[in-house]
């Protein structure tokens, strides 16, 4: 077990560096942020004075160093645009996200699972065959259109809900929709593909024989078995929607995270894409280590294998 520990450990940590020197280069080739921050038309001097300053003068190698060092402290520079730490910027913009990502979660389950059940126990009827088209409708419409859709409806025609911000439910109805569209069909079809397989199995087989009801062999045994991946995915999913809401945080003017990292972008302000880039790939790869973990602790093939 400690062997399999420290190997995940191991993964977890080369996944993270090798995340910071990707996103480290790929900010780096967008442009000189130096003009930007001094603006056009400024002087050499000028232009060398920013650098220095932001320490954008130092060689490559060593610009990489200093931020990771300061990373690990929990430092992620200043932003160039909010001249306040990312970490500040990061922290408050958070429960915005969270919010947002707990309702398109909650969505997500709600149809996601009911559907997916039905359409396992009814597989091969016209239920199997609504519920294959929307998991196909799911996986294949863009959120961000989905979100601009909604938006022409329900703010533009009716005027029944505000087309953007942040304050009340209302505001909160068509961004955790638009957000939560793609996951409804992701966790419809897995929880499909998962009660497919425990329904096949030899001791929901039993449990008929023994004739015992059918709506207590599908909730209380193949349900019950079924779940264990699909609350996987919810946790997996939950952290990916708090990181990466980028367009719909974006369209419907959202102040969270994935806003945060647009506007970061736009401005190239260097520390904020990769402080956000780097503390969402830590929570993604923390995620998937304590699952890792888990795994283990339940099943001792995993960590035997």
């Amino acid at each position: 077990m400690r062997r399999y520990v420290l190997t995940r450990v191991g993964y977890s940590i080369v996944s993270l560096l090798l995340l910071s020197l990707t996103v480290f280069a790929v900010v780096r080739a967008t442009g000189d942020p130096a003009v930007l921050l001094v603006g056009p038309g400024a002087s050499k001097d000028d232009l060398a004075n920013a650098r220095t300053l932001w320490g954008l003068d130092a060689p490559y190698p060593q610009q990489y160093v200093t931020f990771v060092s300061n990373a690990i402290r929990g430092d992620l520079g200043t932003s160039f645009q909010y001249r306040v730490p990312v970490r500040d910027l990061y922290f408050e913009r958070l429960p915005n996200s969270l919010l947002l990502a707990m309702v398109a979660l909650v969505i997500s389950l709600v149809l996601g699972i009911p559907l997916g059940i039905v359409s396992a126990v009814k597989s091969g009827s016209r239920w199997d065959s609504v519920a294959k088209v929307v998991g196909m409708f799911g996986l294949s419409v863009p959120n961000f259109f989905i979100g601009l859709v909604m938006i022409n409806i329900f703010a533009v025609w009716l005027r029944w809900l505000p087309a953007a911000g942040i304050g009340t439910w209302q505001h909160l109805v068509m961004p955790a929709i638009a957000l939560g569209w793609y996951f409804v069909a992701s966790m419809l079809r897995l929880t499909r593909s998962s009660m497919l397989e425990v329904l096949d199995s030899e001791y929901i087989k039993l449990a008929r024989l023994k004739g015992l009801p059918e709506r207590v062999v599908i909730v209380k045994h193949a349900f019950k078995n079924a779940l264990i991946p699909v609350l996987t995915l919810a946790g997996i999913n939950l952290v990916i929607m708090v990181n990466v809401a980028v367009i719909i945080e974006t369209i419907f003017a959202w102040p969270g995270i994935g806003r945060l990292l647009y506007e970061g972008i736009s401005f190239r302000d260097f520390p904020v894409v990769q402080g956000l880039v780097i503390l969402a790939g830590a929570m993604i790869v923390g995620v998937n280590l304590l699952l890792d973990l888990v795994y283990a602790w339940i099943d001792p093939r995993i960590r035997y294998a």
